[in-house]
């Protein structure tokens, strides 16, 4: 397909810092790849000396697979394509020495990082979810605007502020004692070891001569710095985002990165992409008008050369349950009259509470779907195990892995002899792994528990020993083999399908770190370290985004839609107080909300409802509800109200569904 004017300027301008702001559905991916290609094929650009950025492991594989058609596998080999928080781990791994870390150091996932709170808080939380949960997200947030413990303490104004700025000093403390880091670390350190020591910048300056950054409007204020750092004063650079779907505050997005990109680098050059190739002119119409309520820094106005499309529709229903059945009815109707698929049907809510009805009414009448926020591959149990015999092979200080592990399967290791274990690393101020191995340990464990700690540690330390030296595949392996934990699943599972099922998960667990050890075409191979450490970063990018495919109707909320597209959409609970949400509306964050809505609208291709209930549970309660101020802001003309439908279509249009219907039913008939 060739460029359109927008995109073909994107891709040729390489000569200085470029913002390319990419309206919903306009092709920004296209640009991207097609631009990685230009600056390898016509500017003599070296594959390894770009780096591209985005915010997904999903996103960056995407592009990786684009860009390998575009160009072809083996000129594209040695192209940095990942995720923000990857290419930090990058920079950390080599690195780890200017940043006091031993190379082997843990990541730590959101709920290693809540277990630790827990553990170092119990005098002054008393394990309260709610306060546990507010205290991480304040370190997260500290972290994401490069504060480290002293500038929190500093900045905090009241009691609560001040207490949460000491515990993220005594939890940074326990952190680095563990040679571990969590989630946010691995933007934070990077950027501060960029800034603060010049040779580091330097040689990454030369390392990546060219960058490209999608989903700009994401980027938080430590990613800003990262990217800055790392273009430094030759600002050859790409960055595409949309103001108008900045829908991250919560995880501190900051929309105005695109303002201060002009006024950091003044000869920034400015390209809009305008043109919408995914929806109806109608839909389109309605998230231009919606979206304009919003103040604009950068005007642009979406465009569509397809059909203006069918008319958008809000349902009313009396209350959830009843929204639901209107809906899946809606589905089977439509369904039926077009002879669509399931897959092509999304419903999208504003918040993870609102899908229990929509699955319920799913259920009942047997219609598959896909809800996206399921369990994570990583999150379940022999996975978790698995993974922490392989933090524990490759990093001996790694005590959350190892308390998880030394007793499973059952050998005798209680919590009596783990806490004399802790107490003596405690005493000699090393990891428990550490303390399991020394001599001393005899003295203070009876015989049969300091046997079966030293039979564990050897294990250990013979497997890790063979990974290094010898065939690190065959190594791991033979783990899997000597810890019995095959017989410890079908002991412990309620069937032997279920322990089967546990089983073929730890085969696939295995099959990835096999890949990562062999390389392929487009990745070199990993040592077991390497490869350990980025499946701990892929599950914590990837919880709750497993892939399955099947026709099925998705279900996800409207956060977890951005960058998705439906031929056929349900934006469900279009009320006041939901969406808006009650929150934002007391904060006064209803542009935000604007924006989230504009993103689920352009998520349709082809036909969009809108639904909201005349009533509905709230803490046990009934209350009344109104209609969200969104519709009202949408061009009325094309919005057709449950209740004035009847008198708006003609005869005309009721004989043309007739005769479609028939047409379906004997399609279906003859199949």
């Amino acid at each position: 397909m060739k460029l359109n004017p927008g995109q073909d300027k994107a891709v040729h301008y390489v000569t200085g810092p470029c913002l390319v702001l990419a309206g919903a559905g306009s092709g920004k991916t296209r640009v991207i790849t097609n631009k990685i290609a230009h600056l390898i094929q016509d500017c003599g650009y070296r594959a390894r000396n770009i780096a591209a950025l985005t915010f997904t492991n999903k996103a960056a594989r995407e592009m990786k697979e684009r860009v390998a058609q575009t160009l072809g596998r083996k000129e594209s080999r040695g192209l940095w394509i990942s995720t923000f928080h990857t290419l930090g781990l990058d920079i950390i791994r080599k690195e780890s020495h200017h940043l006091g870390l031993k190379a082997n150091f843990t990541l730590f996932d959101q709920t290693d990082a809540l277990a630790l709170l827990k553990d170092l808080t119990e005098d002054e939380l008393d394990g309260d979810k709610d306060l546990l949960n507010n205290l991480l997200n304040h370190i997260s947030n500290w972290k994401n605007d490069l504060l480290l413990p002293k500038g929190a303490m500093a900045r905090a104004k009241d009691a609560q502020t001040q207490l949460f700025a000491s515990l993220y000093e005594r939890y940074q403390r326990h952190l680095k004692a563990y040679n571990a880091l969590d989630f946010d670390d691995l933007i934070l350190m990077p950027t501060l070891l960029l800034q603060q020591n010049e040779q580091v910048r330097d040689k990454w300056q030369q390392k990546i001569r060219y960058l490209l950054v999608d989903e700009y409007q994401d980027t938080n204020t430590s990613q800003y710095l990262l990217v800055k750092l790392l273009v430094g004063t030759r600002a050859l650079f790409t960055v595409v985002g949309d103001d108008d779907q900045s829908i991250y505050s919560w995880r501190g997005a900051k929309p105005q990165n695109l303002v201060l990109l002009s006024k950091d680098f003044p000869r920034l050059e400015l390209i809009k992409l305008e043109q919408n190739y995914r929806s109806s002119g109608c839909i389109l119409n309605a998230a231009n008008i919606l979206i304009a309520n919003n103040p604009h820094v950068f005007d642009k106005s979406l465009f569509s050369e397809l059909d203006y499309g069918e008319k958008m529709r809000v349902i009313t229903a009396p209350n959830e349950d009843q929204e639901a059945d209107r809906v899946v009815a809606e589905i089977i109707r439509h369904k039926f009259m077009n002879n669509t698929n399931y897959g092509d049907y999304a419903i999208l809510y504003r918040g993870n509470h609102q899908s229990r009805v929509f699955e319920k009414s799913l259920m009942t009448n047997r219609i598959p779907y896909r809800m996206s926020g399921g369990t994570s591959f990583f999150s379940r149990a022999e996975v978790k195990d698995m993974m922490a015999y392989f933090r524990l092979l490759v990093n001996p200080d790694d005590d959350n892995a190892l308390l998880r592990i030394i007793n499973t399967p059952k050998r005798g290791i209680g919590p009596a002899t783990l806490e004399k274990v802790g107490q003596l690393a405690n005493e000699l101020n090393c990891s428990m792994f550490a303390a399991a191995c020394d001599v001393r340990l005899k003295h203070v464990l009876p015989s049969a528990a300091h046997h079966a700690v030293e039979k564990f540690a050897r294990m250990m330390v013979e497997t890790a020993d063979n990974a290094e030296r010898g065939d690190s595949l065959a190594a791991v392996k033979e783990l899997v083999r000597l810890i019995n934990y095959e017989d410890f699943l079908y002991e412990t599972s309620p069937s032997p399908k279920a322990a089967e099922m546990k089983m073929k998960n730890v085969s696939e667990l295995y099959r990835w770190i096999t890949e990562m050890l062999e390389g392929d075409e487009l990745d070199e191979p990993m040592t077991v370290e390497q490869a350990v450490t980025r499946l701990c970063l892929r599950d914590m990018m990837e919880r709750n985004n497993e892939e399955e495919n099947g026709d099925q109707v998705q279900l996800m909320t409207l956060h977890s839609s951005k960058g998705l597209e439906f031929p056929y959409v349900f934006m469900v609970g279009m009320e006041e107080g939901l969406l808006p949400h009650q929150t934002s509306i007391d904060d006064g964050e209803v542009e935000e909300e604007r924006r989230l809505a504009y993103v689920g609208i352009t998520r349709a291709q082809q036909v969009l409802w809108f639904t909201m209930c005349r009533e509905r549970r709230q803490f046990g309660e009934s209350i009344r509800c109104e209609a969200s101020r969104f519709l009202h802001e949408l061009p009325q003309d094309d919005l057709i109200w449950e209740g004035q439908q009847r008198q708006q279509i003609s005869a005309h249009e009721n004989q043309q569904k007739g005769k479609a219907n028939i047409a379906n039913l004997r399609a279906m008939l003859n199949k």
